[in-house]
């Protein structure tokens, strides 16, 4: 039945129409249930995913769960060795992990949740300055789907993003109603990057910094990320399946829940854990790490309850113009471990992965060897 309703567009569906109609508002998603809608429109209307939702036995379920890592104790050099070996055998085996006791205040998280809620509940005509599609001519960019006109189908999502680093927007320049938390979220997220980065390159059986050194952390991209209530959320998404395009991502999701990963063929719900923080590795991290490390394709779900808020930080330069090539580590390499991937500049990935789309395929198999 599912399937039949998403079918049931006529044959004089005009998409691209549609789209930029849609675009045109400059209201997002939350426009439509503001103005409020019962049906969705059919730009929205999702295929049903080919994996099945994860149905564990008791006996099963400790197989089929996100692993939650404790950060305390990182001075005991003991303590770091069974920490550093957590995070290397999640990094392997899951691509995604929680992390408690990660040092950035229960305040501070509630505060950027709400500068992120505040901004997409603000009044429509201070958020529609910020909304454009080119990713470079404003420090601010708002919109809905950032792959409007490209993707198969529309996600149920409004999203604002902001480059914290390595070249930071002047003040005046942020959205008002959460332009000191943005800053303040931002510096502490960055110095938890630099931390997971130490980890993450001793995992690998390299020297702490070695991760930091080639700049793996220079770049900070924050993403606030609203999903709105949805009348029909059998038929849409909140985020279709995919990988993310950077080295690592620091998530915060609010209690709602709906990220899945893929794991092992079946969605696996990653639950909302009190004050944790969700880690997960992108694409350039596997790129480099030549496959050891994984980068896992993950969705989150629309939901009758909302809205649904999440901020999303990527530790990367992105769209920045930067000249740096990334390939895999060379000392990772052997005879029996020869390079995967192609060299590549951050700019040129993201620029590919942005051209595709999510799509539901990786970006990385473009760049194989």
């Amino acid at each position: 039945m599912l399937a039949a309703n998403r079918n049931e567009v006529p044959t004089d569906y005009d998409r691209k129409s549609e789209l930029k109609a849609f675009d045109d508002t400059k209201e997002g998603v939350k426009g439509l249930v503001d103005a409020g809608i019962t049906a969705i429109p059919r730009i929205f209307y999702h295929q049903p995913d080919e994996y099945s939702i994860n149905k564990t036995s008791d006996s099963e379920e400790a197989q089929f769960r996100i692993p939650v890592i404790d950060l305390e104790g990182l001075l005991d050099p003991t303590k770091r060795k069974e920490i550093v070996a957590q995070v290397g055998e999640a990094s392997e085996t899951w691509g995604f992990f929680q992390i408690v006791n990660h040092g950035i205040p229960v305040n501070v998280l509630e505060e950027i949740m709400d500068g992120v809620r505040g901004f997409h509940e603000q009044d429509t005509q201070v958020k529609q300055q910020f909304y454009t599609r080119d990713h470079l001519s404003s420090p601010v960019v708002y919109n809905s789907n950032f792959d409007l006109y490209t993707a198969p189908s529309t996600n149920w999502r409004d999203t604002f993003l902001c480059y914290m680093a390595p070249n930071p927007p002047k003040i005046e320049e942020l959205p008002q109603v959460c332009r000191d938390i943005l800053v303040k979220y931002s510096k502490q997220v960055m110095k938890l990057g630099k931390l997971l980065f130490e980890l993450l390159s001793e995992a690998l059986g390299l020297k702490p910094s070695h991760l930091h050194d080639i700049d793996c952390s220079e770049g900070l991209l924050v993403l606030g990320h609203y999903y709105p209530a949805c009348p029909q959320p059998e038929l849409t998404i909140g985020t279709s399946k995919h990988s993310d395009n950077n080295f690592l991502s620091v998530l915060l999701q609010d209690n709602i829940g709906g990220l899945q990963v893929l794991h092992q063929n079946k969605w696996i719900d990653v639950p909302p854990v009190p004050g944790a923080l969700v880690i997960n590795h992108g694409n350039l991290l596997q790129l480099i790490s030549n496959d050891r490390f994984k980068s896992v394709e993950h969705r989150v779900l629309a939901n009758h309850r909302g809205p649904r808020v999440s901020v999303a930080s990527f530790f990367s330069t992105g769209m920045r113009p930067m000249a740096k090539l990334y390939g895999p580590i060379k000392e990772l390499l052997s005879e029996d471990n020869p390079p995967k991937y192609r060299e590549t500049t951050v700019w040129d990935f993201n620029a590919y992965y942005k051209e595709k789309g999510l799509d539901g395929k990786s970006a990385l198999s473009h760049f194989k060897l």
